[in-house]
């Protein structure tokens, strides 16, 4: 089952890539929640290369690497990667008028439901939101 989310940033096509290619920027938004960070973010951004993001709690209860390999990437456009699980990933990148629609289709795990992984993940794709937004003021 694919799950899709969707938010639009008011921004440039530029800075909203950039904000999602760039590891201080992915540090910066990569997390669900106030109390999780994501201490480290390595990105080779090419098909075949590797990612890596640590996400913690705060409080140093638990933490785990977000990883996987990137299978496709158009700059500005798309970039399509593949999870340790085989699971795959779609992020896209739309013009609208009131800025760049940002579009993230995700292939569902069965250890959560979908409304906690929809949820989970829409949670980080509004944090991006507001860290992209945040760089424009």
């Amino acid at each position: 089952m694919n799950i899709s989310i969707e938010t639009t940033v008011k921004t440039t096509l530029t800075q909203a890539w950039n904000a999602w290619v760039t590891p201080a920027d992915i540090m910066a938004w990569n997390f669900a929640s106030d109390d999780w960070a994501c201490p480290k973010a390595d990105i080779n951004l090419t098909v075949g290369g590797q990612f890596c993001y640590r996400m913690e709690a705060k409080d140093g209860s638990m933490g785990f690497d977000f990883e996987g390999e990137f299978v496709a990437i158009e700059p500005n456009k798309s970039i399509r990667y593949k999870l340790e699980d085989n699971r795959e990933v779609l992020i896209e990148f739309f013009e609208v008028e009131n800025g760049i629609k940002v579009v993230e289709t995700f292939e569902a795990e069965d250890e959560n439901s979908a409304e906690q992984q929809r949820t989970g993940w829409l949670c980080i794709l509004n944090n991006f939101k507001k860290h992209v937004e945040s760089k424009n003021n």
